[in-house]
């Protein structure tokens, strides 16, 4: 499959609330997925989809991530001088270049992404946020977007259906079914506290037109000061065709504690390490 998108924004500069008091020394994006940090499967995931350029939000306190893309010249002699270099392909960085840039401050996944207005250009790109993580799809959780972006172009975010008492954790979406799996997305509410458009609710990826930093520029900061991603996102639905596609594959969310050990799980059980 030959994407159109080849720029990618990974938003990882949050304080992980969810999941002190380990957040507090250990960023969220660096827990243990069997033998990979999080935030690498979810670099390996866009590579899969034929990314090729990807910028990584961070904050001040995150330079571990930075660090761990990069090279280690000092293990990967250590390792060739005990005679450990069957090792060395697993220190290997992903193909793709990285990119970074400091978030100053925690303002909301709105104000995140609008960080990467100068990376994506006039380029269409994927956001994918690292706390979701999907596996056991027949392609990878992004691939099935970009194969709805080649056939029916538009914007296109990842769809699950979810209990009816967790819906207002999410961005719900109101939309009207084009084909099985597909829908066309006529409306989108940020965690709705009663009367869900829908059980349709957004996880983490998109594929979005560069369009959606005009949007964003004019987004109001809600509850905490925080700018909404979901409240760009519906305005740009009323101007542009935008798509849901229901993800093949389980999703689970690290920040959830549950999820996590049952991804480990799952992956131990599957004899999987990605």
């Amino acid at each position: 499959m030959i994407s159109v998108v080849k720029k990618a924004i990974i938003p990882a500069a949050g304080y992980g609330t969810r999941s002190l008091p380990i957040t507090k020394a250990v960023p969220k994006e660096m827990f243990p997925v069997w033998n990979k940090p999080a935030i690498q499967i979810v670099v390996e995931e866009a590579v899969e989809a034929g990314i090729e350029e990807i910028l990584i939000i961070v904050s001040r306190r995150k330079n571990v991530i930075i660090d761990y893309f990069d090279r280690s010249v000092e293990l990967e002699s250590h390792l060739k001088k005990v005679n450990k270099s069957h090792l060395l392909d697993e220190q290997e960085p992903p193909a793709v270049n990285i990119h970074y840039v400091r978030q100053p401050y925690a303002r909301g996944l709105g104000d995140a992404v609008l960080l990467g207005k100068s990376f994506a250009g006039n380029d269409p790109f994927a956001i994918l946020l690292p706390d979701d993580i999907i596996v056991n799809g027949k392609t990878s959780g992004l691939s099935q977007l970009v194969e709805i972006r080649n056939k029916h172009k538009g914007n296109v975010l990842a769809l699950k259906e979810i209990p009816l008492e967790r819906l207002h954790k999410y961005g719900v979406v109101k939309a009207e079914q084009k084909e099985e799996s597909l829908y066309k997305i006529m409306d989108i509410v940020e965690k709705p506290l009663k009367d869900p458009p829908s059980r349709m609710a957004v996880i983490g990826r998109y594929l979005l037109n560069p369009d959606i930093f005009s949007y964003l520029e004019q987004v109001k900061p809600g509850a905490g000061g925080e700018i909404q991603l979901t409240d760009a996102i519906r305005m740009l639905i009323k101007d542009q065709p935008c798509f849901g596609k229901v993800i093949e594959g389980k999703r689970f969310d690290i920040g959830s504690f549950e999820e996590y050990l049952a991804l480990n799980e799952y992956m131990y059980q599957n004899g999987q390490k990605s």
